[in-house]
């Protein structure tokens, strides 16, 4: 399997142990934190293959932590927790959170989906990919280095926002429905999350905007979902 390192957060000491012993059962190397502050410090300092983050913690939840660790990285994370809450999930998913795992929960899923996430990270998840790199009126979207340049200044987004918005730009022609986003940029793990397509669209349009982009680069197309607004693509 390799060294495939993850950072489990969490802080009761029973689970932390519980999720070392599946880890180590599958080959993984694994480190530990016991609070968000721990986490985003041990973050700063060494890589991983993916953040398993509890969402229920005291001082700094996994909400919060989460936010802060996509400030600084796209490292796939698996959210835990006790709650089954829509809008949990939607929160979690919305911070940044890759993935969603209601406690308690069977070893085989865990370590099911971690894997999942791995491969995510090492493939791309888009279909059919035509251009690397697109350019429209000051938008520059860069499929090999995962960034988005406005008027040659890099405008931070998060994995899920990249993914979206190269969907999108990468087919211009075509109107996805929050159904079809959800199945390609999620892998249709959050069908029914429709509010998360409509919070990560609206991210998107503010950073852009707040860039000064001269135009809305994502339209609505009432009653079906969304589509790209090409402007004069150079």
């Amino acid at each position: 399997m390799g060294n495939r390192k993850i950072l489990i957060v969490d802080d009761e000491w029973s689970m932390r142990n519980l999720l070392k012993i599946y880890l180590h059962k599958e080959g993984f190397d694994y480190s530990e934190a016991t609070n968000g502050k721990e986490a985003l410090q041990t973050i700063g300092s060494s890589s991983f293959e993916v953040i398993v983050l509890d969402l229920m913690m005291p001082d700094m939840d996994g909400i919060e932590v989460c936010k802060k660790i996509r400030d600084q990285s796209d490292v796939p994370i698996l959210m835990l927790t006790a709650r089954k809450e829509t809008k949990d999930k939607v929160e979690g998913l919305n911070m940044g959170a890759d993935d969603y795992l209601t406690k308690p929960f069977e070893p085989e899923e865990l370590v099911a989906r971690i894997n999942s996430l791995i491969r995510r990270k090492s493939t791309s998840i888009l279909p059919t990919v035509k251009e690397k790199v697109l350019k429209i009126d000051g938008l520059t979207i860069d499929h090999v280095s995962r960034k988005v340049i406005v008027h040659q200044s890099v405008i931070e987004v998060t994995p899920k926002e990249f993914d979206l918005l190269y969907l999108l730009a990468n087919h211009p022609e075509r109107v996805y429905t929050r159904e079809n986003i959800l199945d390609i940029i999620w892998e249709g793990d959050f069908i029914g999350y429709e509010r998360t397509v409509d919070t990560h669209v609206k991210s998107i349009r503010s950073k852009l905007r707040k860039a000064g982009l001269p135009f809305n680069p994502i339209e609505t197309v009432w009653g079906v979902g969304y589509k790209f607004n090409p402007g004069h693509k150079q």
